[in-house]
């Protein structure tokens, strides 16, 4: 299986000190930054756009992982694309023509993905699967950071992975909500390789620590 990669996620991180927390990432075992986009209407939370995203990139020295929880995310994959990102992911519930915008995507110099909420099943991306570089599975209800994991997970996960393999497709499975050294084993197990973490690396005493043994644990 692919090695397991570690994704904080920014929206933890402390905004009056963004550029000291990138550069953490940066000189830490992640390996990409996850960022969190919500625009109020898709879910009942407002994080931050494009002005954030680009001082996040002006600093990083490693892939940004757009995570769009926007409504119609197809009217804004260019200017995300432009402001820095190097993967973007859209909820399969928040767009039409998941085809048609998977391959804006890609024709806008990104990878693609696709994020299920909570309570879609995997089957919906049966015909759509060869076209993902990533599925995003939510592990909470998506809106807000330091929710409690739901453990319907793992059993999202073993069925995706049984979809990807079955296919012979390298399709990354990225677990967004939750995530701590308490569940990650569990999760590489069911067949998860892609870990966002916020709450749990951004409260923790030591960030750089807590990210290089959720890694180790996850490659373990």
């Amino acid at each position: 299986m692919a090695e397991k990669l570690i994704a904080p996620s920014m929206l933890a991180a402390d905004f009056g000190n963004l550029q000291r927390d990138t550069e953490m990432v940066n000189n830490s075992d992640a390996d990409w930054f996850h960022i969190d986009v919500m625009d109020g209407h898709f879910v009942p939370n407002i994080s931050y756009g494009m002005p954030v995203i680009q001082a996040i990139k002006k600093h990083a020295t490693k892939p940004l992982d757009v995570h769009l929880m926007i409504e119609k995310p197809e009217r804004y994959i260019e200017e995300f694309a432009k402001v820095g990102a190097d993967i973007i992911t859209v909820h399969y519930e928040s767009t039409v023509h998941l085809h048609r915008t998977l391959t804006q995507i890609e024709d806008a110099g990104c990878k693609a993905g696709v994020v299920l909420n909570l309570t879609t099943p995997v089957s919906v991306l049966e015909d759509i699967l060869p076209k993902c570089f990533m599925v995003l599975i939510m592990s909470i209800n998506p809106g807000f950071g330091g929710q409690k994991f739901e453990t319907i997970t793992y059993d999202k996960v073993r069925k995706l992975r049984k979809m990807i393999d079955e296919r012979g497709l390298d399709t990354r499975i990225e677990i967004d909500g939750g995530v701590t050294d308490k569940n990650i084993k569990q999760l590489v197990d069911a067949g998860a390789d892609t870990f966002v973490a916020g709450s749990h690396v951004f409260r923790s005493n030591d960030q750089t620590k807590t990210i290089a043994d959720l890694k180790a644990l996850a490659n373990s």
